[in-house]
C-alpha cells in the first residue's frame, strides 16, 4: 500500500524512456502500472455507487456498469502480462491518493459518497478522453499511456503464451491473449470503454454505449448526451435524475483511525475482506487458478453488506456526514 505518489512518479519515469529503449521489460512494467491504475480507479466508483440509496436506479446502474469495466479492463491487463511472461501483483493505494489519471498530473482521488462535485472532480477527471481540447494542461491521460503501450508492442513484437490466463464471463471477459491482434484488441476495448475517442463521443465499443467519461458526464449534467442539431454533441438529451446518496464524508489521509463501535468492528470487517480478495487475484493470476478468481469475486461480492452499513452512521461531533468504507490493506 501507498499514496499512490510511487505509482505516479513510476509512471513518469516510464514514460520517459526514449522509444527505442522501450523493450520487454519496459512492456512488463508498464503492463503492471497499468493494472494498478485501473484497480485504483475501482475503490471511489464503489463509493459512490454504495452510497446512492436505491441501488436499481439508473444512475446506480450506470455506475455499476463502469464498475465491471474498470474489472475487466484490470484482467486484460492481467493476461496481457502474463501472456509475455509476466506475473501480476495486486497492489491498490491507500486513499486519498495521487493516482494517474493524468499522467504527471495533480489530480488526488479520494473516496466519498456520491455528490455532483464527486462525480465531475473525481470521476470525469480520472476518464477525460486522451484529445488535446480535454486534457489538463501538461498532463497525460490514461489513453495516451495506453497508446504509448500498444505502439512497444507493435515494435518489440514479444512472443505471446497462454500461461496463466483467465475468463470472467460476468464481467466480459470472455478472451484471453493469444496473438498479437488479441494485444490490439485488448487495448482497443480498454480505451474506447474508458474515456471513449480521444475526439468526441462517436467511438463507441460492442455493446454501443458511451465510454467512462461522457456516462459520468450525464450524471453530473442530468441530462443525456445527444447529437444536436447542428451535428455536435451536447449534454441536452432527457432527465438523468440525480439520485437520493447517503452522505458519506470524504475518507482522511489515515482512514477511519479513531472510529469505534459499531464502525470500529465494520471496518474491520469490510478491510480484512477486502484485503482476502486482493490477495485471491494476485493468486488467482499467479496461477491461472480460476476456482481461486471466483472465490475473490466472492469477496468483492462480500464487501456491499458492510459498507452501505457504515453509510448509516454519523461521524461523531463536530465532524459532518457519516462513515463509509476506507479501503485499507491489512497485509
Amino acid at each position: 500500500m501507498n499514496d499512490g505518489s510511487e505509482l505516479l512518479k513510476r509512471l513518469d519515469q516510464q514514460l520517459q524512456v526514449a522509444q527505442e529503449d522501450r523493450n520487454l521489460d519496459w512492456i512488463k512494467e508498464s503492463l503492471q502500472t497499468a493494472i494498478e491504475v485501473e484497480l485504483s480507479t475501482i475503490p471511489p466508483y464503489l463509493c459512490g455507487l454504495w452510497s446512492v440509496k436505491d441501488d436499481k436506479s439508473p444512475v446506480a446502474q450506470l455506475i455499476l456498469g463502469i464498475v465491471n469495466e474498470e474489472m475487466l479492463h484490470a484482467g486484460l491487463c492481467c493476461n496481457m502480462l502474463t501472456a509475455i511472461g509476466g506475473t501480476p501483483k495486486i497492489r491498490m493505494p491507500a486513499y486519498p491518493a495521487h493516482l494517474p489519471g493524468h499522467l504527471g498530473g495533480s489530480l488526488e482521488v479520494y473516496l466519498g459518497g456520491l455528490t455532483p462535485d464527486y462525480v465531475q472532480n473525481v470521476f470525469m477527471a480520472i476518464e477525460r478522453p486522451e484529445s488535446p481540447a480535454e486534457r489538463f494542461e501538461g498532463a497525460v491521460t490514461i489513453g495516451g499511456f495506453y497508446s504509448t503501450l500498444l505502439a512497444a508492442f507493435r515494435r518489440v513484437r514479444p512472443p505471446i503464451t497462454g500461461d496463466h490466463q483467465l475468463t470472467a464471463e460476468h464481467i466480459g471477459l470472455t478472451y484471453t491473449i493469444s496473438e498479437p491482434r488479441d494485444i490490439e484488441r485488448a487495448i482497443r476495448d480498454i480505451k474506447e470503454q474508458g474515456e471513449g475517442t480521444g475526439q468526441s463521443p462517436d467511438a463507441v465499443h460492442t455493446h454501443h454505449e458511451l465510454g467512462h467519461y461522457y456516462r459520468f458526464g450525464e450524471i453530473h449534467h442530468g441530462k443525456k448526451l445527444i447529437r444536436t442539431w447542428d451535428g455536435d454533441w451536447g449534454y441536452e438529451g432527457g432527465p438523468v435524475p440525480f439520485p437520493d446518496a447517503s452522505p458519506m464524508a470524504r475518507v482522511p489521509m489515515d482512514g477511519w483511525a479513531k472510529a469505534t463501535d459499531p464502525a470500529k468492528a465494520l471496518l474491520a470487517t469490510f478491510n480484512q475482506t477486502y484485503t482476502d480478495m486482493l490477495k485471491l487475484l494476485e493468486q488467482a493470476w499467479g496461477t491461472g487458478d480460476q476456482h481461486k478468481l471466483g472465490d475473490a469475486v466472492g469477496k468483492m461480492f462480500a464487501l456491499k453488506d458492510p459498507a452501505v452499513q457504515l453509510m448509516q452512521l454519523p461521524l461523531p461531533a463536530p465532524a459532518t456526514g457519516n462513515y463509509g468504507p476506507d479501503f485499507r490493506y491489512l497485509g
